[in-house]
């Protein structure tokens, strides 16, 4: 009985050591920013992680369908619209954290090596810099229900 027990306890010990803190998958779904002025849509394309602006508050004065990425350095891509325009991409799981992205900030067309964790379910940190992560900026998302 003590023998069956104690194999019982470390398969389950070995099992729950094995298995991944975080499925990769966890960071699907929509996330707002601390200030509200922006809703990302985080989605699974291959074996990264992307997120799209599906609503974002600017000013009053013109619809949100009409902004377009107008700071953008490549003037072809000026006239296209920020509405469902992938503003992270690249992220890979790695561990409990994604790394090796790219964040797109359409205010001054500058785009930004990023990093992301997830903080529980509902928290996710975005964190944007160049070249070194100790030198960078941390967004806080948090979940849409």
């Amino acid at each position: 009985m003590i023998k069956t027990l104690l194999t019982t306890a470390i398969t389950l010990l070995l099992t729950l050591n094995s298995t991944p803190q975080n499925n990769g998958d966890a960071i699907l779904g929509k996330w707002t920013s601390d200030d509200k002025k922006l809703v990302v849509q985080m989605y699974k394309h291959g074996d990264e992680y992307r997120g799209k602006m599906v609503w974002f508050k600017d000013d009053d004065s013109k619809p949100m369908d009409q902004w377009t990425d107008k700071h953008n350095p490549d003037p072809k891509l000026r006239e296209r619209k920020l509405l469902g325009m992938d503003v992270v991409t690249g992220l890979v799981h790695k561990g409990d954290s994604y790394e090796g992205g790219s964040i797109y900030e359409a205010k001054s067309g500058k785009t930004w090596s990023a990093a992301a964790k997830l903080d529980g379910n509902d928290v996710l940190k975005v964190k944007g810099y160049w070249h070194v992560k100790l030198l960078g900026r941390t967004m806080i998302f948090r979940r849409v229900k």
